[in-house]
């Protein structure tokens, strides 16, 4: 006598994954070795005795260390319904340096842009355990203000999975924005629409408690639509 056959489907096969093909970013920063060959000259000089030159050196405007910039690929993503976040990366084809969860709404975000020019500021306090030694895009905890006014906090983080997958899928491109597709999964739900703007930002240092991004246009001539400033005080 033949045995009954099961009559349960087989299990749906895993939905296909991108291989994951981003490089680690570089970590040469040639942007400020002028700024420390500076500091290390001037530190020589201050070492020499003083006596009256023949010609004077030109000095740099106020006396301080210059800025330095530097070109970042930045990109705000979310689903619609739910808060927008930030990452930084060297390039598109690099892993982020950086993914901060803001205090905002995709959506919202979004009608902001679409009114006019739109300021991040980001500030944190400055901790007395810290010694100047953490690095302020290292810290963890931001009070976040749009156009002046404060919309909550947020918070750094460690890129997920599903941001590394945003990040392969978006490798080619520099600027631009758009949705993506809702993703089901193996028991046949649907996500939420996936949103994202990505640009070229010039980062600016200014000092070791205060950085700038500035979304920049394709033809660079315009006023930036997007700044991000970070600020420790």
């Amino acid at each position: 006598m033949e045995e009954p056959q099961s009559s349960s489907p087989p299990p749906a096969p895993a939905p296909p994954t991108t291989p994951l093909s981003l490089v680690k970013p570089s970590s040469k920063n040639d942007k400020k070795r002028p700024v420390k060959i500076f500091r290390a000259f001037r530190n020589v000089l201050r070492s020499f005795p003083i006596i009256t030159p023949v010609c004077k050196l030109p000095s740099l405007p106020g006396g301080r260390i210059p800025e330095t910039k530097v070109g970042v690929s930045g990109t705000l993503f979310g689903y619609r319904k739910g808060r927008v976040s930030l990452s930084i990366q060297e390039n598109p084809g690099t892993l982020p340096t950086l993914v901060i969860d803001l205090a905002m709404q995709t959506n919202t975000l979004q009608k902001e842009m679409s009114l006019g020019m739109v300021r991040i500021a980001l500030e944190c306090e400055k901790r007395p355990d810290n010694k100047e030694k953490m690095k302020l895009l290292d810290e963890p905890c931001w009070t976040m203000f749009v156009n002046g006014k404060k919309c909550g906090y947020c918070s750094k983080r460690d890129a997920t999975e599903e941001d590394l997958h945003l990040m392969e899928v978006l490798k080619a491109v520099s600027m631009g924005a758009g949705v993506l597709p809702p993703k089901t999964d193996v028991q046949g739900q649907v996500d939420d629409e996936m949103a994202y703007m990505r640009a070229h930002f010039e980062r600016v240092v200014g000092s070791k408690d205060s950085e700038t991004l500035y979304m920049l246009s394709p033809d660079g001539k315009s006023e930036p639509e997007l700044s991000i400033f970070f600020v420790r005080i």
